[in-house]
């Protein structure tokens, strides 16, 4: 099936049963014919459509197992139809600093636990992994998510800041990642994993970017207490605009993140970032063409512990 473009309107109207949402998923997925998940042989499946058969059924012929479309994906073993499943994913590509799972579960007519389940499955889905490195001019910045001490209530504990380090390439990717803390070490193993040697590093003037960037090709920086925000083509501005944008949609649509699933959330926002370009459901079919191999059950969301 050709990929066109969606907006909301489009999808309510092109997708307005499960079994359209599917047919629209078979043809992103299998653009040549079905492939079995589990042998991985192409084009031998035969679809199983009498009536005691589920909708979206297939047999491979090799193999013997049945499988449909949303097998070995964050759709997988899900209650709710693949028509709301296509919506959410649009309302998350195409919302600029994200949505809550209360909207979601108010907009799509499910219970909050789905909607909170079915948003961590889609930031799951966007999350593009660490294998491709940055190069060329990387813009570097940490800054930290958090409450306020001053907005504390009396007798309540200070809220803890999360340290987060960004990285935004001038070629256009980035990468964003919870630290324990921000110090040399901290910031040269984030490099370390996530930038070419080849890279040339522009930072602020904070003392611990110099060891850290020691081992790459250069490193230059601004000195903003100086005021001092560009000079040539050294800034920081535009991985400064990515953490702004992570804070303004942290403070005003999500409220509170957990430490636990902040990377999650960063995953969101850097899928958004690294595909701003194109309009919203081009955004949202290159999310659904990453849901394979994206499984992320509820009680592994719950008790998950991210280590990258």
């Amino acid at each position: 099936m050709a990929r066109t473009e969606l907006n909301l309107m489009d999808l309510m109207k092109r997708f307005p049963t499960e079994e359209s949402a599917r047919t629209y998923l078979e043809g992103l997925r299998w653009p040549t014919g079905p492939v079995c998940p589990h042998c991985g042989v192409h084009g031998n499946s035969a679809k199983l459509e009498g009536e005691a058969h589920r909708a979206g059924l297939y047999k491979c012929r090799d193999c013997r197992k049945q499988y449909t479309v949303t097998v070995g994906t964050i759709f997988e073993r899900s209650h709710i139809g693949l028509d709301k499943w296509v919506i959410a994913v649009h309302l998350l590509a195409a919302s600029k600093k994200g949505m809550s799972a209360h909207q979601l579960h108010r907009m799509m007519g499910i219970t909050y636990k789905c909607a909170w389940h079915m948003g961590h499955r889609i930031r799951y889905m966007m999350q593009t992994g660490s294998m491709n490195k940055l190069d060329g001019i990387v813009e570097v910045d940490e800054t930290y998510i958090g409450g306020k001490a001053k907005n504390a209530h009396k007798s309540k504990p200070i809220p803890k800041k999360t340290p987060v380090v960004a990285l935004v390439s001038r070629n256009g990717k980035m990468k964003a990642r919870v630290v324990t803390d921000v110090n040399a070490k901290t910031i040269k193993e984030v490099l370390k994993r996530h930038v070419k040697p080849s890279a040339e590093i522009f930072t602020d003037s904070s003392p611990v970017y110099p060891s850290a960037t020691k081992d790459l090709a250069g490193h230059e920086t601004v000195n903003h207490d100086a005021g001092e925000y560009v000079r040539g083509v050294v800034s920081t501005n535009t991985v400064e605009s990515f953490n702004a944008l992570v804070k303004r949609g942290i403070i005003g649509v999500y409220h509170h993140v957990s430490e636990t699933h902040l990377d999650r959330y960063l995953d969101e926002f850097t899928f958004r970032w690294d595909n701003r370009n194109v309009k919203d459901g081009e955004r949202t079919t290159r999310a659904l063409l990453q849901c394979e191999g994206k499984r992320l059950t509820y009680k592994e969301c719950k008790q998950e512990v991210r280590v990258d």
